[in-house]
């Protein structure tokens, strides 16, 4: 090319949870059943939507408003709806103005992060949804800027880092918080989401905090909503009915904007993001109109609550069969449908494998794992995948340095999930020891 015309933040935009389909498609064609375990779409992995969700949607497919385009914020009604449900809480109150809906979140946070002054960095969680670091990085040019999640405390927030990480980077301009938390199933509790609070407050920080699992809780934790406790510190709510509805399909999200009037440099970037909307007119209607009508039908609350305690019951299988593997820091998920788990450090190296029957499948592993670059823990995931055909994601690809895999609570046969995890063990066990 006459110039260069890539972005200098392209080297930061990576989806491992994706890009690992394709070799399992590979090895799908040399003859390896698979379990797609790597990625959040309930859907996939069998969920049944209920006949009365199907109906309200049909009905809906049916008016003629449905196909048109709706306000650039997204339909009047639905944000109004939205908006009451945050204020009957008692915390910050919003009125519809103060919520834009987008294409899905992946489109939110294109536009939350790529709108920032190039300078201004957002710090995230490590690991973190790669959606989110591959953004933030990408709108930098730079790698992302990150906290520690501490395997050996529930996955929590290590708070001397974040708060070392903003003391002494004074670019950091907004901290990420992901509650529950994906990839590692965790759930932050009032007081750490306060101490976050705090320290943005402290710095004159914004905060974004992606709820999109807020409503997915369980094994008796509680958290709250980043609403109930951001007082007057500027801040976005990213939220959707992708996984909770779940209508990952639907492609719609929306955020919603805290205390813009007490900032007026705050107010002009969510101005830039509005605008940024515009000129794209707007988001899909017929998924909007359907949010009141779904969250707001008698039986949404039985329907969900009946998913919760499926994930909860996973969770205590998944926990108890890998807890006690030798080599492995396991957490116990409480909110949203993933399980991160790590191996001990200096538990893994270049030489393990797991036997591979098929020989063109166990070529194709080789090559794979003899690239440059190619982490510990994709090594293992590589091999657990052509060993057992078990899809899983290497943690390494959340932006951390953790070595491990995340894993969904998303198979529906609890014969077939307790089957998955007590072959992961085994797999652990046989890997470690090869």
């Amino acid at each position: 090319m006459r110039n260069n015309i890539v972005h200098i933040g392209a080297g930061e935009l990576t989806y491992e949870i994706r890009a690992i389909v394709d070799i399992a498609e590979k090895l799908n064609r040399l003859g390896i059943k698979t379990n797609m375990e790597n990625i959040g779409d309930p859907i996939a992995k069998g969920e049944k939507i209920p006949e009365w969700m199907k109906k309200i949607v049909a009905d809906l497919a049916m008016q003629d408003c449905s196909y048109g385009y709706c306000a650039t914020k997204g339909l009047l009604r639905t944000r109004e709806f939205l908006a009451e449900r945050t204020n009957q809480r008692g915390g910050v109150q919003i009125c519809a103005e103060d919520i834009i809906f987008f294409n899905g979140l992946g489109d939110a946070i294109q536009k939350v992060y790529g709108l920032l002054r190039r300078e201004a960095r957002v710090i995230g969680p490590s690991p973190t949804y790669s959606t989110h670091s591959s953004a933030e990085g990408a709108h930098a040019g730079q790698a992302p800027v990150t906290y520690r999640l501490d395997p050996n405390n529930h996955w929590y927030p290590d708070l001397d880092d974040l708060r070392l990480s903003i003391k002494y980077n004074p670019t950091i301009s907004g901290i990420l918080i992901i509650n529950p938390d994906n990839p590692t199933g965790a759930v932050y509790p009032e007081h750490i989401l306060r101490e976050i609070i705090a320290i943005a407050r402290e710095y004159d920080l914004f905060v974004i905090c992606d709820e999109i699992y807020n409503k997915i809780v369980y094994n008796g934790q509680k958290t709250r909503p980043i609403s109930d406790l951001i007082g007057d510190v500027p801040a976005i709510s990213m939220k959707g009915i992708s996984k909770e509805v779940p209508w990952p399909g639907s492609r719609c999200g929306w955020i919603e904007v805290y205390n813009a009037d007490k900032d007026e440099m705050f107010n002009r970037y969510i101005q830039s993001i509005l605008n940024s909307k515009m000129v794209e007119v707007c988001s899909t209607t017929l998924p909007q109109k359907a949010i009141p009508h779904i969250l707001s039908h008698p039986q949404y609350d039985d329907y969900l609550q009946q998913r919760i305690a499926r994930y909860e019951r996973f969770s205590k299988i998944a926990y108890d069969l890998l807890k006690a593997v030798p080599g492995l820091k396991v957490n116990r998920t409480n909110g949203s449908f993933y399980m991160s788990v790590v191996f001990e450090r200096e538990r893994l190296h270049g030489k393990q494998f797991l036997p591979i029957e098929n020989a063109d499948v166990k070529s194709m592993v080789e090559e794979l794992v003899d690239k440059p670059g190619v982490t510990l823990d994709k090594r293992f995931v590589y091999y657990l995948l052509a060993s057992t055909g078990i899809c899983t994601v290497p943690i390494s690809s959340f932006c951390t340095e953790e070595r491990g895999f995340r894993i969904t609570f998303l198979e529906q046969d609890e014969q077939e999930f307790t089957q998955i995890f007590e072959t992961i063990a085994e797999s652990v066990t046989a890997y470690l020891h090869s």
